[in-house]
């Protein structure tokens, strides 16, 4: 059979996010991404060799409806769901069997079928090769599940040649699945348990060489630990980052703010190539935090366990939600006054959202406080939901409020300044994922940019090129972040 894999655009066509990193192509002039969906490359290294495979990922090339498949497979979230409809839509119309799973189709199976002929609930790895049989066999049953979670340690490494590797900045690695926590608004454990499973550190480095190639060393490989938290098994996780420590990466990864705790952990993380560690601080209200059962974050200090993590040259990128219960507009300057005091640097800021498959999504169901399904608007952005001491667009324009005094030109220049004035950098693993090559087109683009009406862009530029041309420190990927979210905070 010839078989696409698809992945679907990540959000609107047209819109901004903060996580679609478009600006990055669009500043570069390069098709280029961020990274890619792990779900696919995974299928690949299942699919036997029979097989013909092609991948169509739309943030990076159109799909190809013409190229003759027998079956499409796209991974689906939520926000998502809406334009993987579409195109299981086009295909259907054109007789070719589609299937849907992931997250979203597994938590909304019903609604799937309605747009696909199959649907795979939970973790495919244990029914793809039979998913594939009944379709070559013109068998396809409307849903396939595993009896039991997939056992980590007996996976083959995704096959990540089947990828378009120079379409991407990063490239991405899950060594564990599982979370043992239980927050209102995740729905990481329902999908993949509570009990933490993991590869074997070796399975782990095969990935990571694969990955390298025949990197020298003086240049650093950009990689993403995609683990829900990367110190759930904290004797893996050691090991692990004992093992990473020779193959010069720089990567970045999810942690609860427990690791703030943790000195020989953080120790080995920096000596293994960490640069950053996304942890999810989610509210500066203690009411909010127990409400979400985001217990952990309420036994520790959040100021005390950032200063720790950077004591370390490791970047906290602490993400935040606005609009639980608790949440009312003071809440917006509250926030703003705390990352300020804090000075993270690139703090993500999300509007409430309840994902189907969520404790958070039931109890608003049941209290008739979701105000539609059209899932291409469940994206952290837009309010979905009916807050209750605000109105949804008070919700809305305060998000807007707080990322744009966060990352405004003044904002960014402000905290830029003050990481260079400590030398952060000076030892810091967090280097560019973009070639060095890069700085004097970086430099060429920013002045092409100088005469535009952007007055208050133009004033930063100008303060930054002298940098950008001399500070071996600046690093490009984090000004072109900033100004990627500045560009997203003020459209």
């Amino acid at each position: 059979m010839k078989i696409a894999f698809i992945i679907p655009e990540n959000g609107i066509k047209g819109e901004k996010s903060f996580y679609d990193y478009k600006f990055f192509s669009r500043f570069l002039f390069s098709k280029k991404y961020f990274s890619y969906l792990l779900a696919v490359p995974t299928l690949v290294s299942l699919t036997p060799s029979e097989h013909e495979v092609r991948i169509f990922d739309e943030n990076i090339e159109d799909i190809d409806y013409d190229w003759g498949a027998d079956l499409v497979a796209i991974s689906v979230r939520t926000m998502f769901a809406t334009r993987a409809y579409a195109i299981t839509k086009k295909f259907k119309e054109r007789g070719v069997k589609t299937i849907l799973g992931g997250i979203h189709p597994s938590m909304r199976t019903d609604e799937a079928l309605i747009h696909c002929d199959s649907v795979v609930v939970g973790e495919a790895e244990g029914v793809w090769l039979q998913v594939l049989e009944d379709a070559k066999n013109n068998k396809l049953k409307k849903t396939y599940k595993a009896n039991t979670p997939t056992d980590l340690k007996a996976c083959s490494p995704p096959a990540r040649s089947a990828m378009r590797k120079d379409k991407y900045f990063s490239d991405i690695v899950q060594t564990t699945k599982g979370c043992p926590f239980h927050c209102e608004f995740c729905s990481v454990y329902s999908f993949d348990g509570q009990k933490i499973r993991n590869k074997t550190v070796g399975q782990v480095i095969e990935e990571i060489a694969e990955i390298s190639g025949t990197t020298v060393k003086y240049k650093k490989k950009s990689i993403f630990f995609a683990d829900d938290n990367i110190i759930a098994n904290k004797p893996f996780a050691k090991e692990l980052f004992i093992a990473l420590k020779p193959y010069n990466l720089n990567w970045s990864c999810q942690a609860s703010i427990n690791i703030a705790q943790e000195e020989e952990l953080l120790t080995l993380m920096k000596a293994s190539g960490c640069g950053a560690i996304l942890v999810g601080l989610e509210s500066v209200s203690e009411e909010n935090l127990s409400q979400m059962d985001k217990g952990i974050n309420l036994k520790h200090d959040y100021l005390e366990s950032i200063k720790k993590i950077q004591s370390h040259g490791i970047m906290v990128h602490g993400s935040f939600i606005l609009g639980y219960d608790f949440d009312t507009e003071k809440s917006f300057d509250e926030l703003i006054d705390f990352i300020e005091k804090s000075k993270l640097l690139m703090p993500l800021i999300n509007i409430l959202t309840p994902f189907p498959g969520t404790k958070l999504f039931d109890r608003f169901e049941k209290d008739k406080r979701i105000l539609h399904n059209e899932w291409d608007k469940f994206d952290g952005k837009t309010t979905v939901f009916t807050p209750l001491k605000m109105t949804a667009d008070e919700l809305t324009a305060g998000h807007r409020r707080v990322i744009r005094a966060l990352y405004s030109f003044d904002a960014i220049e402000k905290k830029l300044n003050h990481y260079w004035d400590i030398d952060f950098w000076k030892k810091s693993n967090e280097v560019d994922p973009i070639s060095f090559k890069y700085r004097m087109l970086f430099s060429l683009r920013l002045t092409s940019l100088l005469f535009s009406t952007n007055f208050k862009r133009s004033k930063f530029i100008l303060k930054l090129l002298p940098k950008i041309l001399f500070d071996k420190r600046v690093r490009i990927s984090t000004i072109l972040t900033l100004m990627a979210y500045n560009d997203y905070a003020y459209s």
